[in-house]
Formats: C-alpha cells, sequence, structure tokens
C-alpha cells in the first residue's frame, strides 16, 4: 500500500518530511517551492487515489501559477498543524 492510497497517511508522511526539512535548518520558501514543485509532479503524473487527491487534482488543473503556490503552501500549513511529528 502506498502513502497515496490513504489521505492521512499522505499528510502524516508529508508532516514527517517537513519537520526533518525543518531541522536541517530549511527555510519557509524553500519548503514552500519543494511542496509547489512535488504538487505539479504529482498533478501531471501520478493518478489521483482518494477524494482529498481528487480535490486537490481538480483545483491544481484550473489554477494559475500564483494559486498553485498558494495550494502547496495551505498544503505545508496543514501538515504543520496536523502532522505525527509533533
Amino acid at each position: 500500500m502506498s502513502v497515496l492510497d490513504n489521505w492521512q497517511q499522505w499528510k502524516d508522511f508529508l508532516g514527517d518530511r517537513l519537520d526533518q526539512g525543518q531541522q536541517q535548518g530549511m527555510s519557509k520558501d524553500t519548503v514552500n517551492n519543494l511542496a509547489y514543485q512535488i504538487g505539479d509532479y504529482l498533478a501531471k503524473q501520478v493518478e489521483p487515489k482518494n477524494e482529498q487527491e481528487k480535490i486537490l487534482s481538480d483545483l491544481w488543473s484550473v489554477a494559475n501559477k500564483d494559486e498553485q503556490e498558494a495550494i502547496a503552501s495551505m498544503m505545508v500549513k496543514l501538515v504543520e498543524d496536523n502532522g505525527t511529528h509533533k
């Protein structure tokens, strides 16, 4: 089973990776840029595995670059607030 199959596992996975990056000194801008790059890759290369990912994919597909960066930033905030890394 992939971490992409389950929304909570996906958020936990992202939160743990975010925590690792922050512990290694990654800036907020770097984190947000990486989140954008990951989101763009997933939108173009990976089929959504659950309803939440489908919604994100649909939003990403109609968003311009600034809006996509905002979506990525919101995902960072979501996993900061809800990840297992706390």
